[in-house]
């Protein structure tokens, strides 16, 4: 911490004044400072004198805060945080005791950090995560979506009255009707509530899982975390190029671990017999029927089919 007299030299309410006493008696008749001595009535100015440095920095960290430049241009010693003062007797004696406390920039800083913690990103823009969202503004701008935002909501308050249940959703509509928006609104509302999840761009994924063959212990942990996970979406499933081994050994293990455990969520453009047709084929061993029937029976019986209609957002 400053020396008193560096600190003083700098504040400009009582720049050119020189005398000690003088700087004394500023910081003493600080508005803070006589309220910190109404709490503490019996503390005298002796001890409040020995502890000058303390309450200039409270006097000063709580002017920067009113003035506030953001939380990464924060002048404070402890960033996001100001010098707060309490006084406490001890034997008879009075002590004057700094602590940091943190503001509330700093508070929904480390509230959101703890939710990107809890949520993991696949090629997903993780600004998305990050957003502030409003499910009645989404309805004001496109009233068609009302449905679907009121059917996550449900969904979303059933977890918080009744626990994680092993259904989840699947988000169908057609191109920027907000089935992603959806997704990430239902991902974040859950994550504060303690919940892990992961959120996966499909198309992306399964080229990168392609790549993946020749790390096998680094796809063996991927797939570990997309199967252990709470919340689970697969977003745009239906437009990736699948080939039968990332059908086969990748969807299938993680879907098929999943199911009757945890929920897993879908968006996509296609419905139901759509997806089982995707599924269905492959451009290296063409058309295989039962292999897309078997990956649907891991996703049909556990979703429940929420119709994403609006007008396309994009642009």
């Amino acid at each position: 911490m400053e020396s008193l007299g560096e600190a003083l030299r700098r504040l400009p309410l009582i720049e050119g004044v020189a005398d000690a006493d003088q700087l004394a008696q500023q910081v003493l008749n600080d508005p803070l400072v006589v309220k910190l001595r109404t709490r503490y009535p019996e503390v005298d100015d002796r001890v409040l004198k020995m502890n000058l440095n303390r309450l200039y920095q409270m006097s000063a960290e709580v002017k920067n805060c009113k003035s506030c430049p953001g939380l990464a241009n924060c002048p404070n010693d402890m960033q996001g945080h100001f010098t707060s003062i309490t006084c406490h007797e001890s034997n008879g004696r009075w002590q004057v005791i700094d602590h940091k406390t943190a503001c509330s920039k700093w508070i929904s800083y480390e509230q959101q950090l703890q939710l990107s913690k809890r949520i993991t990103s696949f090629f997903v823009d993780e600004t998305l995560l990050g957003m502030d969202y409003d499910p009645i503004e989404m309805v004001k701008s496109d009233s068609h979506r009302k449905a679907a935002v009121n059917d996550v909501l449900q969904y979303i308050e059933g977890v918080r009255t009744s626990g994680l249940p092993k259904k989840g959703l699947y988000l169908m509509g057609d191109f920027g009707t907000g089935k992603t928006y959806l997704a990430g609104y239902l991902l974040q509302k859950l994550a504060k509530e303690g919940f892990t999840g992961v959120i996966v761009y499909m198309p992306e994924f399964v080229e990168d899982a392609k790549a993946l063959m020749l790390e096998p212990q680094k796809l063996k942990e991927t797939i570990t975390l997309m199967k252990e996970t709470d919340l689970l979406v697969f977003d745009d499933m239906g437009s990736e190029n699948l080939s039968p081994w990332v059908r086969d050994h990748v969807l299938g293990a993680i879907l098929n671990y999943r199911m009757n455990r945890k929920p897993t969520f879908y968006t996509s453009n296609h419905d139901l017999d759509a997806l089982e047709k995707h599924f269905s084929f492959t451009h290296k061993e063409g058309e295989e029927l039962h292999k897309g029937q078997r990956l649907m029976d891991r996703v049909r019986p556990f979703v429940d089919v929420v119709h994403v209609r609006g007008k396309n957002q994009r642009g």
